[in-house]
């Protein structure tokens, strides 16, 4: 079938000249390869190696050629956040926004899945979606076990240690061609089709269903039962979207994988691009992958750096396990070191990091990207271990955590106008707030609050003046000030009612949500530098987190803090420092391996500075062999002086 876009889109003279435009440079053929590539294929993308910038760069070749009217690219994530930087990509050029609408799709893998085949093969069995939501599901499943109808299942699973997460955590599995109701171990808790408890907890789980409350990954499970029963489907897809490009590739799970297999076996154009020794978000990866599985053996690689230069290319390059990569460092010349510390001097570790990127980065910089300082565990376990975590060295921090569905409501207005000023779709950023609006309320009424297309228009309605106050939170300034959000707020709380057609409950806990929050000042990646800015002596602080918050982030000195493994056995950077200094990444223990590849993700971030903080007993051993590599040693000692 013919490409849906002119035939020299990607000729060397047309991606010169963009190319510079956009002030890129492609020195290496690998990356040539990849941009005029209009086949199948794998790319096992280095960090740094500039893949995101790329991606860009063809997308916005191909919206300038783009002829079809009817059949569109299809670009997919893991991330919304990785979603959003392709799209201001995109944004940047001026055929760009033309992939933004019909009928191109750019979005996650969960939000494709959701759209094309989980939301159809539900409306098809007449039900309607009220919540797509882990958080929203958990709590309407408790409320429905105390229902007297499920009195067997709840005496059952009271008796059984975590039985009510087994209830909360309940999914559908698509198994030979039937949706089955199983809990978060791969089963149910007792025979649905033999026992009283059994038959319940397949019946409440159903029932939640009818009512439109689905966990995020039913949605998967559902696609697939509507792909088996309607397999037209798939080629129906393939057709709509002939060229499709997977992005982060090595997030993706093995239900989407799968997923994914089915619905783009047709003949479609697949693109797949990511570095699997960056796969931490993949534990379910079964213990033999599919033959589809990222990347194909003969997969093309893109193992050259950008961000950093030999020193750090050549510790990442010890530590790829997932696949051996030789990754070439073209970047700046990074120092690299550790940062040594006693029992005594653990929480001179940041402080005296800070003064080392004052010392080597300069301040403009760092202005700009704070020094970073992360760890691969946040809070301490049950372990007397001592540091374990990176509240050990900073104990003032707080772990943001993650965000749960019913979350302050501003959180969402601030999300959602910022997807409105990312996508330039209105409809899509209003109905990305009402729906946030519908979880917040959720637990204050017992019926659920109408889909935003049965809102009604006229302003003379409830849905119209409901409609009013949301493009005001949207476009007004009720997010920075505090009066003004009190305002909207309440104008809601007087309205809601009359659409739900009963008062709210629980006033004392929806205050809480609707609460006004300032927006949080928090150190932003190119912020303007202040030239005028004569005390240079002033260090700029540094910004804490976890290592997998920090995954494609880009950093001009970042610190890994010692931290135990998941097991609370053995400390991650002295591990990692005996790979270094030893080999044999492949032979060691997966525990190991799997903190080794934590530490990988981190030490990839930063162009000028990268330090490594470990106890000084740790480091010993392999002090001297890291030495001769280039490496520098840092010693915390005199009351926090290092040396």
């Amino acid at each position: 079938m013919k490409p849906p876009y002119l035939p020299d889109a990607l000729v060397k003279d047309k991606v010169e000249a963009l190319a510079q435009i956009l002030g890129l440079d492609l020195p290496h053929a690998e990356q040539w390869d990849f941009v005029q590539s209009e086949l199948s294929q794998d790319l096992q993308a280095a960090p740094g190696s500039g893949k995101t910038t790329l991606i860009g760069l063809k997308l916005a070749l191909l919206a300038g050629a783009w002829t079809s009217r009817t059949r569109g690219i299809c670009v997919l994530s893991h991330t919304n956040t990785a979603k959003d930087e392709i799209i201001n990509r995109l944004t940047a050029v001026p055929d760009g926004r033309r992939f933004l609408q019909y009928p191109h799709f750019i979005g996650t893998i969960q939000s494709f899945a959701n759209t094309f085949l989980a939301l159809p093969a539900i409306r098809a069995l007449g039900y309607e979606v009220q919540a797509v939501d882990d958080d929203v599901y958990e709590a309407a499943a408790l409320r429905l076990l105390e229902r007297r109808d499920f009195s067997t299942l709840h005496s059952f699973l009271s008796r059984r240690h975590g039985g009510l997460d087994t209830v909360a955590q309940a999914v559908f599995v698509c198994e030979a061609g039937k949706l089955k109701v199983v809990g978060p171990r791969g089963s149910a808790p007792a025979d649905p089709d033999t026992t009283p408890s059994g038959k319940q907890y397949d019946r409440l789980k159903r029932q939640l269903a009818k009512e439109g409350i689905f966990r995020y990954d039913d949605m998967y499970a559902i696609a697939e039962w509507y792909l088996i029963r309607n397999p037209a489907i798939a080629v129906a897809v393939s057709q709509r979207f002939p060229f499709v490009l997977l992005d982060e590739m090595q997030d993706t799970s093995d239900v989407q994988q799968h997923l994914l297999d089915r619905v783009f076996s047709s003949g479609a154009v697949v693109q797949r691009v990511g570095d699997v020794n960056q796969a931490i978000f993949t534990d379910g990866t079964p213990a033999t992958p599919r033959a589809s599985a990222f990347p194909a053996p003969l997969a093309a690689e893109l193992p050259v750096s950008q961000r950093f230069g030999p020193k750090i290319a050549d510790m990442a390059s010890a530590l790829t396990i997932r696949r051996q990569q030789r990754i070439s460092g073209v970047g700046p010349d990074t120092q690299i070191g550790l940062l040594l510390f006693d029992d005594h001097s653990v929480r001179e570790v940041v402080p005296t990091f800070e003064r080392l990127a004052h010392a080597f980065v300069p301040r403009e910089v760092l202005v700009r990207n704070p020094p970073r300082v992360l760890g691969a565990r946040l809070t301490k376990g049950t372990s007397t271990t001592y540091p374990q975590s990176l509240t050990c060295y900073l104990p003032t921090h707080t772990p943001a955590g993650r965000v749960p569905a019913q979350k302050e409501l501003i959180s969402t207005v601030r999300a959602a106008a910022a997807r409105w000023a990312a996508s330039g779709s209105e409809h899509e950023a209003v109905a990305e707030l009402w729906e946030g609006i519908r979880t917040t309320l959720r637990p204050a009424l017992t019926t659920t609050l109408p889909s935003l297309s049965r809102l009604e228009r006229s302003i003379t309605t409830t849905g119209g003046q409901l409609r009013l106050i949301l493009r005001d939170l949207l476009m007004g300034s009720s997010d920075t000030d505090e009066a003004t959000w009190n305002s909207a707020t309440a104008r809601l709380l007087q309205l809601l009612p009359e659409l739900a057609q009963e008062p709210l409950r629980d006033a004392a806990a929806l205050a809480e949500r609707l609460a006004f929050t300032p927006r949080l000042n928090v150190p932003a990646v190119d912020r303007p530098v202040d030239h005028d800015d004569q005390d240079l002596a002033v260090q700029v602080p540094s910004v804490a987190g976890s290592i997998q918050s920090a995954k494609g982030e880009t950093h001009a000195a970042t610190l890994i803090l010692e931290c135990l493994d998941r097991r609370g056995n053995k400390h991650d950077v002295h591990e990692t420092l005996k790979l270094l200094a030893n080999g044999g990444i492949q032979r060691a223990q997966v525990t190991v391996q799997r903190a080794a590849q934590l530490i990988f993700v981190g030490a990839t971030r930063p162009t000028h500075l990268l330090m490594l903080a470990t106890h000084r007993r740790h480091a010993l051993p392999y002090a001297e062999e890291l030495v001769g590599r280039g490496w520098s040693i840092h010693e915390i000692r005199d009351q926090g002086r290092d040396t």
